[in-house]
């Protein structure tokens, strides 16, 4: 019998020993389970690596239920969208850096989530383009440059 998304973050999380409250939430098209807890910094972990880890499981469990499986985003105690936040504003920063001299920055290495967020930043931006390197590395650098005119050479 498939488990739902809350379902498998509820057992994986039990079997730890946390006493949680799960809630579905939606973001940008993608679902979130909101993890509500009475010790957040323990789900978090240092340098967000266990919130990642029980994201990724979560994920791999409910793809081996039912290929390809819905892909969920697990956060606690809202860290995620805060921290998503203050890297937008980071990168937006940067962006008027770019705009005022015209030259391309970088950001510091990013894990392939947070690419993904700053790439979105910018889809819709006629001034700015966003491009990161196609190797597989797990952490890399975004490079933010001013956006070809469709004149220009």
């Amino acid at each position: 019998m498939n488990q739902t998304p809350v379902e498998v973050l509820d057992t994986i999380l039990g079997y730890l020993g946390f006493v949680v409250e799960i809630q579905e939430q939606e973001r940008d098209g993608h679902g979130v389970l909101q993890i509500l807890t009475h010790e957040p910094e323990r789900l978090i972990g240092r340098h967000d690596v266990v919130i990642d880890d029980l994201q990724y499981l979560v994920n791999r469990v409910l793809a081996a239920q039912n290929p390809p499986g819905p892909r969920v985003i697990v956060d606690v105690e809202h860290h995620r969208a805060m921290r998503d936040d203050v890297l937008v504003e980071k990168v937006l920063h940067l962006a008027l850096a770019v705009r005022s001299t015209g030259r391309p920055i970088q950001t510091e290495p990013l894990n392939s989530y947070d690419r993904r967020i700053v790439h979105n930043a910018f889809k819709d931006d006629p001034e700015i383009a966003t491009w990161s390197p196609q190797d597989d590395a797990r952490v890399k650098r975004i490079t933010i440059r001013p956006r070809k005119k469709s004149g220009d050479s």
